[in-house]
């Protein structure tokens, strides 16, 4: 996918930049904001393209001359996209790229960088790539993707122009995953709302057995407010044994897990709370359970389903500080049984 037509949604996005493109007008450093999955990496190979058109037509590039060809096969020797190394993207990174920025491109008429997750800089790499910021060299545009613009130096920010993705609608994602991948409208519909907007995240769901172990996690959620205090600490217990199973060498994998699972339960949480508060199914996350939310409704109490979500967004905040992931998710379980007892 290179083209801007080929995108899902962002039309405010892609006119944006289609526009800097047919006008001549584009900056050394673009700053692309928004979750995971929505069309970012995508809009920055389809500028990467079409800059480096022979022939572009309307702000496009006409996927045929040299220059596309040798894109669309993965083949284009200035288009370059840096990754965290690790866990983060290191000075040294940043100094290749920097050494990298003093050469012309090869064939194109811009060299285009993308760094990826750029959140994930180190104070070294970030005052680094500041430097490069204040004295861009010509030829280059720089993309940085990233989540969240609280994230990166606000000198940083300040260099770049802004472009902002937003979460795909339900029913974009629902019409793609039938269309695209053959997926049956009612799976389509569950993968659709429990993707938060990322067609990349549904993507994800629907090629593993996710919507499998999530109807295990809501099982086991279902089932804790009526369990004992034994029982409780038991299934808290289980996800100990899980991540010990599991062994060091996976332990990222299980940290992954462990927010899938926080994710599924803080959206049934979510769609209880909205449920009693009189919304309409529309707007229900896990509507393949709405039979067995609206029962819940009858028995659970607005303060527990408020403070359960809170929890579970804190517990998520401690996950991504790398804190202790088997005592992080049994201290989550009793305190939802608590919280729901009865």
């Amino acid at each position: 996918m290179t083209a801007f037509s080929e995108i899902l949604g962002q039309e405010k996005a892609r006119d944006f930049l289609k526009h800097a493109i047919l006008r001549d007008k584009i900056p050394h450093a673009y700053l692309f904001t928004g979750i995971p999955g929505i069309g970012k990496t995508c809009a920055a190979r389809a500028l990467a393209m079409t800059v480096n058109c022979l022939e572009p037509i309307d702000g496009e590039g006409c996927g045929h001359c040299l220059s596309c060809r040798r894109f669309k096969d993965g083949n284009f020797p200035d288009f370059f996209c840096i990754k965290p190394d690790g866990k983060n993207i290191k000075i040294d990174q940043i100094r290749e790229l920097n050494r990298k920025l003093g050469f012309a491109p090869v064939l194109g008429k811009y060299r285009v960088y993308v760094i990826s997750r750029a959140q994930t800089m180190t104070i070294e790499a970030a005052n680094a790539f500041l430097k490069i910021l204040e004295e861009p060299p010509p030829q280059n545009i720089l993309i940085l993707n990233t989540t969240e613009l609280l994230d990166l130096l606000p000198t940083i920010v300040s260099r770049c122009q802004r472009v902002s993705f937003q979460p795909l609608p339900v029913k974009g994602i629902t019409d793609w995953l039938v269309k695209k991948k053959g997926v049956d409208v009612e799976k389509a519909g569950i993968l659709a709302r429990l993707s938060n907007g990322s067609l990349g995240w549904a993507l994800d769901m629907y090629e593993s057995d996710f919507l499998q172990r999530r109807k295990e996690w809501l099982s086991q959620l279902i089932s804790l407010p009526a369990l004992p205090k034994t029982g409780a600490v038991e299934m808290a217990f289980k996800y100990a044994d899980e991540h010990k199973k599991k062994g060091p060498d996976d332990s990222g994998q299980w940290q992954a897990n462990a927010m899938d699972i926080l994710t599924v339960w803080q959206s049934w949480y979510r769609d209880l709370l909205l449920l009693k508060a009189g919304a309409g199914d529309h707007l229900i996350i896990n509507f393949d359970f709405i039979s067995k939310l609206k029962k819940m409704t009858e028995g659970i109490k607005n303060k527990g389903l408020i403070n359960s979500i809170l929890l579970i967004d804190q517990s998520q905040q401690e996950l991504h500080r790398m804190r202790n992931v088997p005592l992080l998710m049994e201290n989550t379980v009793l305190q939802l049984q608590r919280l729901n007892h009865g």
